[in-house]
């Protein structure tokens, strides 16, 4: 299924410099990361890529199988990001690869005390309400993902960065670093939330309101009835959900929405319009836009496209 954000291509590698056909790799260091760019470009499989660092990685071009924490093994496409911990052994089938349809993947390995850094950062300034502390690390229960457009922008501007030949280049990719880093880690806490919320509906302000959330996701949801179940302003609410997991409330109840729609235009037994309706829409015109901008694709051709 087409996802709305691709990381922008990357020039291949000239024929006369590949080193091999299986994941040539092209490297480039600075400071607190280092960027490789991975090619293949012949069918293989079962081959090993150990970092000894914590790494950032997102397909390009292409399609690879992976097997990954003994886990059953997923297909990775572009669009879709993977984060592995230090010393942890990927092991990747190319089914796909060939000259004419090479595989492309960059892998941000990033040194592990800059990692201890922000979070020790999010752990300072974030847990300021008693209500809300979070133990903020990198987790691996949710290793694999879609990009969204923040993640998507900033992946590719540290690739640009990394890849000039700018002397300033590490004062910008530490910047955009950070950030990538804090926004995966908004995300996981967001996921993880979302996994706790009908079970720990009481546990925090956090689960009460997703809970909330997604037990009237087929109905108006007003911003003030969240104000009022988080006790909070209505200014206060928009900071404090944005601190916490980096998006604003409407924007996670749109992408929970279109989620749902997602589930309803797989039965393929329903309108659009009718489906826009039980997702909260009552613009149905509003719901075509935002399935597209948010999926790549019209909610009609995504419901064309499922078997």
């Amino acid at each position: 299924m087409p996802a709305a954000n691709y990381l922008r291509k990357i020039d291949l590698t000239h024929p006369k410099y590949l080193q091999t056909l299986v994941e040539n790799r092209r490297i480039f260091n600075l400071s607190n990361c280092e960027l490789n760019i991975f090619e293949s470009y012949q069918e293989t499989y079962r081959v090993p890529l150990t970092f000894n660092d914590f790494v950032i990685t997102s397909m390009v071009r292409g399609k690879k199988v992976m097997h990954l924490f003994n886990e059953p093994s997923f297909d990775y496409l572009p669009g879709e990001t993977v984060i592995v911990p230090a010393n942890e052994t990927m092991v990747i089938d190319f089914p796909e690869a060939a000259q004419h349809n090479p595989t492309q993947c960059i892998a941000l390995a990033v040194d592990a005390q800059y990692i201890n850094n922000t979070v020790d950062y999010l752990n300072q300034y974030y847990n300021n309400d008693p209500d809300t502390e979070y133990d903020w690390k990198l987790r691996y229960n949710q290793y694999h993902f879609d990009n969204d457009a923040e993640i998507t922008q900033l992946i590719n501007k540290l690739i640009r960065v990394c890849s000039s030949t700018d002397k300033t280049k590490n004062i910008f990719a530490d910047l955009n670093l950070k950030e990538l880093l804090i926004r995966l880690l908004q995300s996981q806490h967001l996921m993880q939330v979302s996994n706790e919320a009908a079970e720990l509906s009481n546990k925090g302000r956090l689960q009460f309101v997703i809970h909330f959330i997604h037990e009237n996701l087929t109905e108006k949801i007003l911003i003030n009835q969240l104000c009022s179940k988080a006790y909070l302003s209505r200014n206060a609410f928009f900071k404090w959900f944005r601190k916490q997991f980096g998006i604003t409330p409407l924007d996670y109840i749109n992408n929970e929405r279109i989620k749902l729609s997602k589930q309803l235009l797989a039965q393929k037994n329903k309108s659009i319009k009718e489906i826009a309706l039980q997702c909260g829409f009552s613009d149905e015109n509003y719901f075509v836009r935002l399935f597209k901008k948010i999926e790549g694709i019209t909610p009609g051709a995504y419901q064309s496209c499922m078997i």
